[in-house]
């Protein structure tokens, strides 16, 4: 089954197009180094909730936005040797600092999962 690296955070949204520029390079170094799919989603239908929400669990600020992210792997395994070699490529180094990202890396979250069910139609 597929493996799968989720991601949860705030991006000013000023910020946006900076974020896009960098998500872009990212999805292609991660799909040149084995990923089968890289995905960035920005808010649309995201009210705060009563007890949680996608904005609660980022402690939203006025003028940001959510953003959703994953990542998608044949298999574990697969993941950690595309993370290893994704991890020692140059194009990311500037990513790995957090005061040049184009957003609060401190209320970001995310984590890998194993697909409970995948369907795909036909």
């Amino acid at each position: 089954m597929r493996y799968v690296d989720g991601f949860v955070l705030p991006v000013p949204k000023k910020n946006l197009p900076a974020y896009r520029r960098m998500a872009q390079l990212a999805g292609k170094v991660w799909c040149e180094h084995g990923a089968l799919e890289y995905i960035e989603c920005v808010a649309d239908d995201v009210k705060p909730g009563k007890h949680t929400s996608f904005p609660q669990s980022v402690k939203l600020k006025a003028g940001e936005t959510v953003v959703f992210s994953y990542i998608v792997y044949k298999s574990r395994a697969q993941r950690d040797r595309v993370m290893a070699k994704v991890m020692k490529d140059p194009r990311l180094e500037s990513m790995m600092h957090a005061n040049a990202l184009p957003f609060d890396g401190k209320r970001m979250f995310w984590g890998g999962f194993k697909s409970l069910v995948a369907l795909w139609p036909g």
